[in-house]
C-alpha cells in the first residue's frame, strides 16, 4: 500500500513539473502573436532574445489565429514585423511555404510583404 501511495505521489509531482513549461510556452506564443498583430518588431526581437530563441527554430510551432506567423502578419497589416520574420527564415522554407499564393488568393495581393517573400524565396 505504501509503495502504491509513493508511486502515485511521484506521478502527481512529475505532472506538476511538466505542465509548467507548457503554460510558459503558451504565454510566450501569445506574446509573440500580440507583438506581430501590433507590428511591434522591436518587442518581438526582444522577446526572442530574452528567451534565447531563434525564430527559425520555433516558427513552425507558433500559430496565431489559426495562421502561421507570416500569414498572420500579412492579415494584420504588420509589414515591418513580417519583413523581420521573413529575413529570419531560411529561403528554402519561405519558398516552400505557399505564403505568396495564400496572400494573393485571400485578397492581400497589394501587400508589400509579397515582394519580400518573393525576394527571399529567390524568385
Amino acid at each position: 500500500m505504501k509503495f502504491k501511495l509513493m508511486t502515485l505521489a511521484a506521478v502527481f509531482a512529475s505532472t506538476a513539473f511538466i505542465s509548467t513549461p507548457v503554460a510558459a510556452n503558451d504565454q510566450l506564443a501569445q506574446s509573440i502573436c500580440s507583438y506581430v498583430a501590433a507590428d511591434s518588431r522591436n518587442n518581438l526581437r526582444k522577446t526572442l532574445s530574452d528567451n534565447r530563441l531563434r525564430l527559425s527554430n520555433v516558427y513552425g510551432s507558433i500559430v496565431c489565429d489559426g495562421l502561421p506567423l507570416v500569414r498572420y502578419a500579412i492579415k494584420s497589416g504588420a509589414n515591418d514585423t513580417a519583413d523581420f520574420i521573413i529575413k529570419q527564415l531560411p529561403g528554402s522554407q519561405v519558398a516552400s511555404s505557399g505564403d505568396v499564393e495564400w496572400a494573393q488568393s485571400n485578397g492581400f495581393s497589394s501587400s508589400p510583404v509579397i515582394e519580400s517573400l518573393i525576394a527571399r524565396a529567390g524568385g
